[in-house]
């Protein structure tokens, strides 16, 4: 019976063990520091544009720089994350004469796997704006 009790107990404390693991699948809380790597966007009419970019997290406030021909646009204001997405919001103005899903603005869908931050969403079925980012 003593026997059967500690296997029980092995077996019960090896479940528990297991379930202590992280079961956010990485999702962030915060995400301070600066970053850089490549905004890709891939227009749904095949084109595909490429740019080295750097992004800042500082204080629930993000800044995004500029690539070449807007590709990314940029930007800058606040964020929040809420489990596996990160709400931009961008507090510039901006003029008509470009495509503004390429200002860091709106719901992104995020992952983490170790230093790297990816950010992407597929915004208004004109293409899917992506953004792989090293933390420094």
């Amino acid at each position: 019976m003593k026997s059967k009790f500690k296997s029980i107990l092995f077996v019960g404390s090896f479940i528990c063990i297991l379930s202590c693991g992280n079961s956010d699948d990485n999702f962030l809380t915060t995400l301070e520091g600066d970053y850089e790597g490549t905004f890709t966007v891939e227009y749904e009419n095949d084109q595909t544009f490429s740019n080295p970019v750097e992004v800042s997290f500082s204080g629930g406030e993000f800044s995004s720089s500029t690539g070449a021909n807007r590709f990314p646009a940029g930007g800058n204001g606040t964020y929040e994350v809420q489990n596996n997405t990160i709400q931009f919001t961008d507090k510039n103005i901006w003029t008509a004469d470009f495509d503004w899903n390429l200002i860091l603005n709106g719901t992104y869908n995020y992952t983490v796997n170790e230093n790297t931050l990816t950010l992407s969403v597929n915004k208004n079925n004109v293409g899917v704006y992506k953004y792989v980012l090293e933390k420094k």
